[in-house]
C-alpha cells in the first residue's frame, strides 16, 4: 500500500484537521485508541500509530488521569488548569461525552468528570442536578451535532434514509447512546423532538394520519436503535482484545465457512455490520412504501423548506 494512503496517516490527517480548524481546542481530549478503532474500523495498533504521529508533531500530549489532549500550538504544552475556560453546562456535557466515548457509560461518574475538568464534584452540581439529567443532556447534544438539513432531501424515502443513516452514524460514534435512548420513555428534549417532527414532515401529505406518521418514524428509529444496542459491548471487546470485528470474523468465522456449502458462497464483506444495517433498512422502507401506497399517497406538492402552512 502507498505510504500516503496508509490508514494511520489518513486518521492522523483528519485529527490534525480537527485541531487546526479549532474543532479540537488546546486542552480538549482527542479520540482515544478505542474511539479510533470504532470510528475508522482499524486495528488497535493502527490507532496507536496515528496518535503517536500527532504526539511526535507536538500537537497532542498525554495527561495522567485525563487522557491525551490537544497541546498549545505555540508552546507545545498542555494548557494549565488556570488557563482553562470557566466551567459551564456545555463544558460539563462535552467532558462527559468524551469520557463515555472513550471508556463507556458505566465508568461515567460525577467524580470522573470533575477530575477531567480539574474541578470539584460539588462545582458540577451548579450546572446539572445529577447523572440522569447529565446523560439526557449528553444524548440531546449528540443529536444536535447530527443536524437536520433544510430543505429536506427530495422524497419521503430519501428523508427517512437520511434520518436512519445519521442516527446509525451517531450510534457508531457514541456506542453509549443506545443505552441513553429509550422508546418506552422517550426524551422530551428539544433536539430529540425536532428529529421526530422533521421525519413526520417527510411523510406528511401522503394520506396518513399523525399517529401513523409518528409510528413510521418510531419504527425506523427503533430499528436503528436495536441494531446499535450491542455496539458498546463490541467496543469493549475491541478494547480488551485489540481485535476489531473484521479481524475476528477473518480469524474465527470465515475459516469455518467452507464446511457449509451455502455459507461458503457468501463474500466476507457481506457480513459487515454496515451492510447488514443497509439491507434491513431498505426492507423496512419497502414496507413503509407499501403502507403509503395503500393510502394512495404520492409526494406532497408544497416545498420541503418548513412545516406545511395551514390551509
Amino acid at each position: 500500500m502507498d505510504e500516503a494512503q496508509s490508514p494511520y496517516l489518513r486518521i492522523a490527517a483528519e485529527l490534525r484537521r480537527r485541531i487546526t480548524t479549532g474543532r479540537l481546542r488546546p486542552g480538549d481530549r482527542v479520540p482515544s485508541t478505542r474511539q479510533i478503532t470504532r470510528e475508522w474500523g482499524v486495528a488497535m495498533a493502527t490507532a496507536t500509530k496515528a496518535l503517536t504521529t500527532l504526539r511526535q508533531e507536538g500537537l497532542i500530549r498525554p495527561v495522567p488521569g485525563v487522557g491525551t489532549v490537544v497541546a498549545d500550538p505555540k508552546t507545545g504544552a498542555v494548557p494549565s488548569r488556570r488557563s482553562a475556560p470557566e466551567l459551564s453546562e456545555e463544558r460539563v456535557v462535552r467532558a462527559a461525552i468524551a469520557i463515555a466515548d472513550a471508556e463507556g457509560l458505566a465508568t461515567l461518574t460525577m467524580r470522573r468528570i470533575a477530575t477531567s475538568l480539574g474541578t470539584s464534584v460539588m462545582a458540577l452540581y451548579r450546572y446539572v442536578s445529577g447523572r440522569d439529567e447529565l446523560v439526557t443532556l449528553m444524548a440531546d447534544r449528540v443529536l444536535a451535532d447530527g443536524g437536520l438539513p433544510e430543505p429536506q432531501p427530495p422524497g419521503w424515502r430519501a428523508c427517512l434514509e437520511w434520518a436512519a443513516r445519521t442516527q446509525w452514524a451517531l450510534y457508531r460514534r457514541h456506542p453509549w447512546l443506545a443505552q441513553a435512548v429509550s422508546f418506552t420513555r422517550p426524551m422530551a428534549t428539544p433536539h430529540a423532538m425536532a428529529q421526530v417532527e422533521w421525519a413526520m414532515r417527510a411523510v406528511d401529505g401522503l394520506g396518513l394520519d399523525p399517529v401513523t406518521m409518528v409510528h413510521i418514524y418510531v419504527t425506523v428509529a427503533n430499528y436503528v436503535h436495536g441494531t446499535a444496542a450491542h455496539l458498546e459491548a463490541e467496543a469493549e471487546a475491541v478494547q480488551q482484545t485489540g481485535t476489531t470485528d473484521d479481524e475476528w470474523l477473518e480469524s474465527t468465522v470465515i475459516p469455518q465457512m467452507p464446511e457449509f456449502p451455502l455459507l461458503s458462497q457468501i463474500p466476507p464483506d457481506s457480513l459487515d455490520l454496515n451492510t447488514l444495517f443497509e439491507f434491513g433498512l431498505q426492507r423496512l422502507l419497502d414496507g413503509v412504501a407499501t403502507l403509503i401506497g395503500s393510502h394512495g399517497g404520492g409526494e406532497p406538492s408544497w416545498p420541503r423548506t418548513g412545516p406545511r402552512s395551514p390551509g
